[in-house]
Parts: structure tokens; C-alpha cells; sequence
């Protein structure tokens, strides 16, 4: 089966989202449910930050079974070994070492030169390697850096041990045909074979999950990205939208995840609480507005044939039922349905003269709740006679 990795980064690169930080039980519930959820890879942390960032770690690779834990690390020695030792408990430990790639970030921030740069991803690599089976590399900054040096450290990464190499959108750069151009022409060049190629990507221009997908395209085998979306500036890729692109656009796209989709919705609503990160109504998915309907004619569709305007429904990614919201824009039968479900039956003089009032009571608020709909009614019961 063709499959896509999944690797959740949502401790790590979710966890920088600005005012996030979990404690290590938050990060023990969070993992677990990914675990369910059936994710390949988790990103628990970068265990050199902070002591309590590394026993967080070593907790969620001591005490979980399942996924890989892999641990983040910089080419720094005492990163890959701290990264080693957070990780080592597990059946399943993956060492994840960085190195800038490109000219600005390599003379602005790190301010050493392409040769420097790859000495230290050929001996970081190594480092990693000589203590865990399971490595890999990431050339921050990818889709920005020169595409003749870009194969020549991704080369010198696989030479030196890595078996997934990631092509990182750091800042949002990238377009779907730019980033998916990119992974054809690195793939093309470099010992390929038995490695993985992983997109990362981040939604600075609302490109994503578009980004992620024409990776894939492209032949990447992993995706990282986090639960709502959650991380850094504008957030990573969406697990949740990436995940269900694939399932309900198979016939397009090909390639298949592990994921259970029933657990997506459960594990939004534990990383919005445990995070502090409320999910906005009209995010894909998860929000609230994902499966809601107050258009007349799409509560009409709906109701005759939900496949008329839901192209998935909310029970297979966990999240309930569909609802109908009685608004401005509603019409007669999702009305009469939602009168009928509080128990009215009304003669239909008494219904035309409820739905009259509700239209214009819908037109000075948003929405009419229950409460507001029985007053409506008795107060046309009485003055009809009904």
C-alpha cells in the first residue's frame, strides 16, 4: 500500500505557538492521544531547552507504545546526545538533527559559510547515527536555499547515515508548484532509494496543507504538521486537513495515511483546552462552523441528501452531528423540522405566522435559539387562535 507518514509535531513545533507551554503531563495526554489517533511519528520536544522539556520526553518515550519518539536536535554534540538520551527508552527512538541552508539564514543567524555548513550536517548526522538506527535531517530553511547546495548537504546527509531527509517550508515561502518542483529535482539527484522525504511546511501564506499535499505529489512519504494547525507565527500544517484531504480525495491524490479519523475530533478539543488555543468557528474540519448549515437552500439539500453539501460527515472524524442554525438566511424546512423536533405540529396559518416572525426577529440577531422559538410560537398560537 502506498502510505504517507504521519509525524505529528504538534510537543515541539505546535508547543511554540506564542504563550504555549505544556507541562509534562499535558504532553503525556496530548501523546496518548495521538497514539490513538494512530500517528507514525511524535515530535515530543527539543530535549536541550530545558530540563523539564527533557524529562517530558523521556516520560512520553518511557511510558508510550506505538509511534516513533523522535527528539529534535541542533548539530551541537550536546544536543544530539541530550536528544539521545530523552529518547532511548523507547522501542521506536528517532534522533531529528537541523542545520540551516540558506544564504540569509547562514550569514544572518548562524554566520558561517556553505562549507561550514556542511561539515557540520555530514558530522551531526554521523554523531546521531553511531547511537541511533532511526535519523533525520531537516535543511531549515529549504525552500529558500540554493537548489545546487540543497542536493549537495541532502547527499552528504544520506551518506552520512540520515534515512528521512525533510525539505522544511520554514517561513512560508513556498507555492504548491514551487515546493513540489523542488522535491522532484532533489529526489532526482541524490541516493533516494530506502529514504524517506518529509514536507514541513508553514501557513505564513495560507499554503500549508496545499503545500504538504503537492509534496506529496511530488513523492514525499511523511508530512509534519500538528493538530488544529497550532505553531509557530501563522501555524504548521493542519494534521487534521492534510489527513482528510487524502481520504476524501484519494481518487486525486493516490496515497493513503494510517490515521483513524473518529479520534481527529477528540484530539482537537484536548490540544485546544490544554493549550489555551481556542479552534476559530470556521477552521476545515474541526470548527465549530466545519459541518453547521444555515443557507435555505443548503439546509434543504442537506436535509433531502447530506452528500449535497457535506463531503464528509462529522461522525468519521469524530465529531457528532451536523446541526442546522436557524439564522436570516434559513428557510421553511429546516424550520418546520426544528418546530417539530420541540414537539410542534402546527395548522399551517399558525406556521406561516411563526416563520414570518422568525424572519424578522433573524433579521435584527444572528441566530434564533430554542427559548426564542417557543416564545415565537406561543405568541402566534394566541394571537391566531390555534
Amino acid at each position: 500500500m502506498d502510505r504517507v507518514r504521519i509525524f505529528d509535531t504538534t510537543l515541539r513545533d505546535g508547543e511554540q505557538t506564542p504563550g504555549v507551554a505544556l507541562t509534562a503531563d499535558d504532553k503525556m495526554v496530548i501523546a496518548g492521544h495521538l497514539a490513538d489517533l494512530g500517528v507514525d511519528i511524535i515530535e515530543a520536544g527539543f530535549p536541550i531547552t530545558s530540563q523539564g522539556e527533557f524529562e517530558a520526553v523521556r516520560r512520553i518515550a518511557s511510558e508510550l507504545e506505538g509511534p516513533i519518539i523522535a527528539a529534535l536536535a541542533r548539530t551541537h554534540p550536546k544536543d544530539i546526545q541530550r536528544a539521545w538520551e530523552a529518547v532511548s527508552p523507547s522501542a521506536r527512538p528517532r534522533i531529528h538533527v537541523f542545520i540551516s541552508t540558506s544564504r540569509i539564514h547562514l550569514e544572518h543567524m548562524m554566520r558561517i559559510n556553505y562549507d561550514e555548513a556542511l561539515r557540520l550536517t555530514k558530522e551531526s548526522v554521523a554523531h546521531a547515527r553511531s547511537l541511533c538506527p532511526d535519523v533525520e535531517f531537516s535543511a531549515q530553511d529549504a525552500t529558500r536555499t540554493d537548489i545546487d547546495f540543497l542536493v549537495e548537504v541532502v547527499h552528504a546527509a544520506i551518506e552520512a547515515g540520515a534515512t528521512t531527509i525533510n525539505l522544511p517550508d520554514t517561513v512560508g515561502y513556498a507555492t504548491p508548484w514551487t515546493y513540489g518542483a523542488m522535491f522532484k529535482e532533489v529526489m532526482s539527484r541524490v541516493p533516494s532509494e530506502g529514504i524517506i522525504f518529509s514536507s514541513h511546511t508553514h501557513d505564513d501564506l495560507g499554503l500549508a496543507v496545499a503545500n504538504a499535499l503537492a509534496a506529496v505529489m511530488a513523492g514525499a512519504r511523511q508530512v509534519e504538521c500538528t493538530i488544529n494547525g497550532i505553531g509557530e507565527r501563522a501555524g504548521n500544517c493542519s494534521l487534521e486537513e492534510v489527513v482528510m484531504a487524502l481520504k476524501v480525495r484519494a481518487d486525486a491524490l493516490g496515497p493513503t495515511t494510517g490515521i483513524d479519523p473518529v479520534h481527529i475530533g477528540p484530539t482537537s478539543e484536548v490540544v485546544s483546552k490544554l493549550t489555551g488555543v481556542p479552534v476559530p468557528p470556521n477552521k476545515a474540519i474541526v470548527g465549530a462552523n466545519a459541518f453547521a448549515h444555515e443557507s435555505g437552500i443548503h439546509q434543504d439539500g442537506f436535509l433531502k441528501e447530506p452528500s449535497t453539501y457535506e463531503i464528509m460527515r462529522p461522525h468519521q472524524v469524530g465529531r457528532g452531528t451536523s446541526r442546522l442554525v436557524l439564522g436570516k438566511h434559513s428557510g421553511r424546512h429546516a424550520f418546520r423540522m426544528r418546530l417539530e423536533e420541540l414537539g410542534y405540529q402546527l395548522p399551517d396559518a399558525v406556521f406561516k405566522e411563526v416563520f414570518n416572525r422568525f424572519k424578522e426577529l433573524a433579521d435584527r440577531r444572528q441566530t434564533v435559539d430554542d427559548q426564542g422559538l417557543a416564545a415565537l410560537v406561543e405568541a402566534a398560537k394566541a394571537e391566531v387562535g390555534a
